[in-house]
C-alpha cells in the first residue's frame, strides 16, 4: 500500500527540489524512517512517474474503472512504431528563427504520417496514446486525424483525465457503431452515449442509410440543446438529398439563428426545393439585363427581351438591390444586420444571390452560358458584388462550370486583389474591374456598396476536379509566380501532380537566382515539403548546391536557400521513408 502523503507532492516541486539538491532544499515530501530525504524524493517521483504514465492524475484511491474497450485493428509495424514515438517527441519543435537548418520539421510530417496509418488500418501503440492524446490537445489540427489512428481507447483514457476532455466532444472512431441492422443498440447509445458517439453514429449511419440516420435525428431534435443541434444538422452534409426537405424546411424555424442558417445553406445546395425557389425569384426581381443604347445604357429600364447570347456588346446586367429584409426573408436565412463596414441592400442582395440556383441565369438571360454571362457588363459598379455572389453560389452548389467561367484563364488572372493571399477578384468579364459603387438614378444602387471584392479564390478552386485544379494553379505561378499561390497549394491533392511540383520549384529556384531570402517562401517552401512528390527527391538535388552569389544579390542568401533544398530533399527522402516503413 503506498502512502498517499509521499504523493501529493506536483511533479514541478518534486523536479525543482531534485535540481537543487536535498542538501539545498528539503524534499516536499515527509520522511521515513530509515529513509534519507533523497531517497524519499525519489519514492515519490517513481509513484508520481508510474501514475502520470498510466494517465491519472494524483487523487486518492477510487473504484477501479472499468476495462478498457478491445481494438481488432492489428498493431503498427516495429519500424513504424519507433517512428511514431519520434514524431510525437520531437511535437514542440526542433527551433525557432527564420534559418531552420537542414533537418527536416518533424511536427509539420505528424499529420501526414497519422493519415497513412489511418488507411492503412492500424492501431495506436497502447503506449503512446497519452502523448498522441497530448498531441492533440495541443494542435487542433492534428484531432480528427489523431482520434481516428487512436480508436475507442482514447476516449476510454480522455474519461479519466480532464486535460483530454476534448475527445469526448470530437468524432472518436467508428469502428465499434452499431449499423442500421441493429436499432436497439443504435437507440441506446444515441440516448445515452456521450456527444462524440452520438456525432460518430449519426455520421455513420448517414453514409450507409441517410434515411436512418434523419430519422434518429428528428426523434431527439425538439430536446437539444443549440449547439448540439447546429453538430447535428452539420452532419446531415453527408448524404444530402431532397429527402432531407422537410426537416430542413422544419429547422428554418428553429430558435437559434445558427440553426437557421445552416438549414438555409443545406436547402439552397439542393436543386429544386422549395428554398431554392424562392430565392431565385428574389433574385431575378434584383438583376435583369437591359439594353445598351448608343454607348450608354437606356434609360428606360430593364428590356423584356433577352437579347442575342452572341451580342454581348449590345446589353447589360442591371442590379436593384433589395431595399428591405423582410421576416420570409430572415427565415430562408438572410441575416438582417450587415457586418461592420457592409451596407445594408448590398448585404442582403449577396445573400439573395448566393441562395439562388446557378441553373436559373441561363434560362432567364437568353440561354447564355455561364463565361458568357460573367462576361456581361454591370452597371453601377455592382460587378464586384455580384461576382463575389456567384463564386460564393458555385461554392455551395458545386457548378464546375460557373467555378471555370468564374475563375477565367489563369494567365489572365489578377492577383492580389482579394483579402490576403490567395484571393482575388478577376473574371474574363469585358469592362474590367469594377468602380466604387455610386449613387444613381438609374438603377437606385446603394452608395454603401462595398467596391473591394471578397471572393475566395481557393475555394472556388476546390469546385474543380482535383487535376484540373492542379493545372490551373500550376498555370497560375507560372504566369504570377509564388506571391499569391500559397492558399491555392493548400487544396490541392497531396502529393502535387508533377506540372504542379514542377511549377512551384522552378518559381522557388527563379526567387533563388533573383537574390531574395528564402524565409520570404518559407510557406510555400513547408508546403512543399509536405506535398510534394517523395519521388521528385533525386531529381531536386541539383539544387541544393550553393552557387555563386549575384552581384546584386542579398548577402548570404545563396547559403540559405542551399540549406532550405536541402531540408526539402531530406524530408522528401523521410516522408518516402515513413511511407516505407508502414507497409505491411
Amino acid at each position: 500500500m503506498i502512502d498517499e502523503t509521499i504523493t501529493s507532492a506536483t511533479w514541478d516541486d518534486l523536479v525543482s527540489a531534485a535540481l537543487l539538491g536535498t542538501e539545498r532544499r528539503t524534499p516536499p515530501v515527509p520522511g521515513r524512517a530509515g529513509r534519507s530525504a533523497a531517497g524519499a524524493l525519489l519514492d515519490a517521483a517513481a509513484v508520481s512517474t508510474v501514475r502520470r504514465r498510466a494517465a491519472l492524475r494524483p487523487a486518492p484511491a477510487r473504484e477501479r474503472p472499468v476495462p478498457a474497450p478491445s481494438d481488432p485493428r492489428p498493431p503498427l509495424p516495429p519500424a513504424a512504431r519507433r517512428r511514431l514515438g519520434l514524431l510525437l517527441a520531437d511535437r514542440n519543435g526542433t527551433g525557432g528563427g527564420h534559418r531552420r537548418g537542414t533537418a527536416p520539421d518533424l511536427t509539420e510530417l505528424l499529420p501526414q504520417w497519422l493519415t497513412a496509418a489511418t488507411e492503412y488500418g492500424y492501431r495506436a501503440p497502447e503506449a503512446l496514446l497519452p502523448a498522441l492524446l497530448d498531441a492533440a490537445r495541443a494542435r487542433t489540427d492534428l484531432r480528427a486525424a489523431a482520434l481516428a489512428f487512436a480508436g475507442p481507447r482514447a476516449l476510454w483514457l480522455a474519461r479519466l483525465n480532464d486535460e483530454w476532455k476534448f475527445a469526448l466532444r470530437g468524432a472518436g472512431s467508428t469502428a465499434a457503431l452499431p449499423g442500421p441492422d441493429d436499432p436497439e443498440a443504435v437507440r441506446a447509445l444515441w440516448e445515452e452515449g456521450l456527444f462524440a458517439e452520438r456525432v460518430s453514429l449519426l455520421a455513420s449511419l448517414r453514409r450507409r442509410d441517410p434515411a436512418a440516420g434523419r430519422a434518429l435525428l428528428a426523434r431527439t431534435w425538439s430536446t437539444e440543446r443549440a449547439e448540439d443541434r447546429l453538430m447535428f444538422l452539420d452532419s446531415l452534409r453527408e448524404g444530402l438529398t431532397v429527402a432531407d426537405e422537410p426537416f430542413l424546411e422544419q429547422a428554418l424555424s428553429d430558435r437559434s439563428r445558427n440553426v437557421r442558417g445552416t438549414a438555409a445553406e443545406l436547402l439552397s445546395a439542393l436543386p429544386g426545393t422549395a428554398l431554392a425557389g424562392r430565392m431565385a425569384d428574389r433574385a431575378r426581381a434584383c438583376v435583369t439585363l437591359a439594353r445598351i443604347e448608343d454607348g450608354a445604357d437606356s434609360s428606360a429600364g430593364p428590356s423584356s427581351d433577352t437579347g442575342d447570347p452572341g451580342d454581348t456588346g449590345a446589353w447589360t446586367l442591371v442590379v436593384e438591390a433589395p431595399r428591405e429584409c423582410d421576416a420570409a426573408m430572415q427565415r430562408d436565412g438572410v441575416v438582417l444586420r450587415p457586418p461592420t463596414g457592409r451596407g445594408r441592400r448590398a448585404w442582403w442582395l449577396g445573400q439573395l444571390l448566393e441562395a439562388a440556383p446557378l441553373d436559373c441565369w441561363s434560362r432567364w438571360l437568353g440561354g447564355r452560358e455561364p463565361a458568357a454571362i460573367v462576361a456581361l457588363p454591370v452597371t453601377d459598379g455592382w460587378r464586384t458584388e455580384l461576382h463575389d455572389a456567384w463564386c460564393r453560389a458555385a461554392v455551395r452548389q458545386r457548378d464546375v462550370t460557373w467555378a471555370r467561367a468564374l475563375l477565367g484563364s489563369p494567365g489572365a488572372a489578377q492577383p492580389g486583389t482579394g483579402p490576403g493571399a490567395g484571393t482575388h477578384g478577376t473574371g474574363p468579364a469585358a469592362n474590367g474591374p469594377a468602380p466604387a459603387a455610386t449613387p444613381t438614378t438609374t438603377t437606385g444602387a446603394a452608395p454603401d456598396t462595398p467596391a473591394g471584392s471578397s471572393r475566395d479564390l481557393a475555394r472556388l478552386l476546390t469546385v474543380l476536379p482535383e487535376d484540373e485544379r492542379a493545372r490551373w494553379v500550376a498555370e497560375f505561378i507560372a504566369a504570377h509566380g509564388l506571391s499569391d499561390a500559397f492558399r491555392m497549394l493548400g487544396v490541392c491533392a497531396v502529393p502535387w501532380s508533377e506540372p504542379l511540383g514542377r511549377a512551384v520549384v522552378d518559381a522557388l529556384d527563379i526567387a533563388r537566382d533573383a537574390g531574395s531570402y528564402p524565409w520570404s517562401f518559407s510557406g510555400v517552401m513547408g508546403l512543399a515539403e509536405r506535398c510534394l512528390d517523395p519521388a521528385a527527391a533525386d531529381r531536386l538535388d541539383m539544387l541544393t548546391a550553393i552557387p555563386d552569389e549575384p552581384a546584386d544579390g542579398s548577402p548570404g542568401a545563396v547559403g540559405y536557400w542551399s540549406e532550405a533544398f536541402q531540408r526539402l530533399v531530406g524530408t522528401l527522402r523521410l516522408r518516402a521513408t515513413m511511407r516505407a516503413e508502414l507497409a505491411p
